[in-house]
C-alpha cells in the first residue's frame, strides 16, 4: 500500500560592521517578481540545496524562522547513497538523512548521533545508519516523501516549525558540459570536473512533491546555499516547476556564497562567478551573503554583497559557517 503524504506549507544594508556592495547597477526585482515586506517577527523561510551547508542554513533557519522548508537535492550517486540508489531505484538520502538531524535540532542527540553511524567489518560495509532507515522506510511505505516525514517524527522535527523535503521523489541524475564541449554525467564526477558551463537534470521533466513550488512562492525569505553550486543547489533549483517559482516567490531571494572555491568544481571563482553560474541557468538572487575578510575575492558583482563575519573553526573541516552568526546575518536581510 503507498500512504498518502501530507501537504506541503500547512502550518545596501550593514551587516556586521561593513556595508554592502551595489556594483554597476541598483538592486532590482527579476521580471514578474513582486516584492513584498517579509513577516520580520515570524517569518516562513525556504532553505534549497544540499551537503554540509544546508546544514548550516537550517541550524540557522531554526533561530529566527516561525516555519522551515527545506529542499533537499537528491542527485548524488556516491558513496552509500550512490550505492542504494542503483540497488532500490530510489533518490538519494545521505543528504536528506543530515538537513533532517540539523532541522529537528538532533545533530548532537543519540538518534542523531546514530543516523550518522557507518558500518565497517560487515555486510552493510560503508552504509550510514540514516540512509538504511530512509531506504527500509521508503520500502514499507512505497513512498520516499512519506519515509522522509516519518523519519522526521522519529526525531521529533515538529511539522509546525519545519519540513525537510526532497526536491524530487523521482530518481534522477546530473549531468554537465564543460567549456571546451566535454559531456560529464553523475553529480560525483561533475564535482571533480573544472570549466563547468551548464548542468541539467536527467530526465528532464521531473516533478517536485505537492505544494513544495507553492511554498517558495509564499515564502518570505528563500536561501540557496551554501553549498556547491553546480552540484547542491542547482541540482535542486533546475527542476522545473521550482525553478519558475524562485522566479515568482515573494519573499527575498538570498545566496550564501561559500567561504572559498571547491577544488575543480568552481576553481578559481570569485563571488562575481558563483552568481553569474546561478544567472546562467535563470537563477537570480536579490542579496548575497559573504564572508567578510575570508580568501574568496568580491569581483564585480551587480547585486548587493552583504559581508559579515559568518565563520567558526571546525575540528573536521577548518572553518564551517557558524549558525548563529549566519542566523543574525539572513534577519538582516530579510526586508
Amino acid at each position: 500500500m503507498h500512504r498518502r503524504s501530507a501537504p506541503l506549507g500547512g502550518h545596501g544594508r550593514a551587516v556586521g560592521g561593513r556595508a554592502a556592495d551595489s556594483r554597476r547597477h541598483p538592486r532590482r526585482p527579476p521580471p514578474g517578481r513582486p516584492q513584498v515586506s517579509a513577516r520580520a517577527d515570524h517569518p516562513r523561510v525556504v532553505a534549497m540545496g544540499g551537503g554540509r551547508g544546508l546544514t548550516a542554513t537550517l541550524r540557522a533557519a531554526r533561530r529566527y524562522a516561525a516555519h522551515t522548508t527545506a529542499i533537499v537535492a537528491t542527485a548524488d550517486d556516491s558513496g552509500s547513497t550512490g550505492r542504494l540508489r542503483s540497488a532500490m531505484s530510489i533518490p538519494a538520502p545521505g543528504d536528506l538523512r543530515r538537513c533532517l538531524a540539523a532541522l529537528a535540532g538532533a545533530e548532537d542527540e543519540p538518534l542523531g548521533q546514530a543516523l550518522e553511524y557507518r558500518f565497517s567489518g560487515t555486510d552493510v560495509e560503508g552504509h550510514a545508519l540514516g540512509n538504511l532507515l530512509l531506504a527500509g522506510l521508503t520500502a514499507v511505505t512505497g513512498d520516499f516523501l512519506a519515509a522522509t516525514d516519518s523519519a522526521a517524527a522519529l526525531l521529533g522535527l515538529d511539522p509546525a516549525r519545519g519540513r525537510v523535503v526532497p526536491a524530487t521523489v523521482e530518481p534522477v541524475d546530473l549531468s554537465a558540459v564543460t567549456s571546451d564541449g566535454t559531456r560529464v554525467t553523475g553529480q560525483y564526477a561533475i564535482s571533480k570536473t573544472a570549466g563547468i558551463r551548464r548542468v541539467e537534470l536527467s530526465p528532464p521533466g521531473v516533478k517536485p512533491p505537492d505544494g513544495l513550488a507553492r511554498a517558495i512562492e509564499d515564502a518570505d525569505q528563500v536561501v540557496l546555499g551554501p553549498g556547491s553550486v553546480y552540484t547542491s543547489i542547482l541540482a535542486a533549483a533546475l527542476i522545473d516547476d521550482l525553478h519558475a517559482a524562485l522566479a515568482s516567490t515573494r519573499g527575498r531571494l538570498v545566496y550564501v556564497c561559500n567561504l572559498e572555491p571547491e577544488v575543480a568544481e568552481t576553481q578559481g571563482y570569485d563571488v562575481a562567478a558563483h552568481v553569474d553560474a546561478l544567472r546562467a541557468h535563470g537563477v537570480e538572487p536579490d542579496v548575497v551573503l559573504v564572508h567578510d575578510g575570508g580568501p574568496l575575492p568580491i569581483g564585480d558583482v551587480d547585486v548587493p554583497v552583504v559581508r559579515a563575519d559568518l565563520v567558526r573553526s571546525d575540528p573536521l573541516y577548518g572553518t564551517a559557517h557558524d549558525s548563529a552568526k549566519l542566523a543574525a546575518a539572513l534577519t538582516a536581510v530579510l526586508t
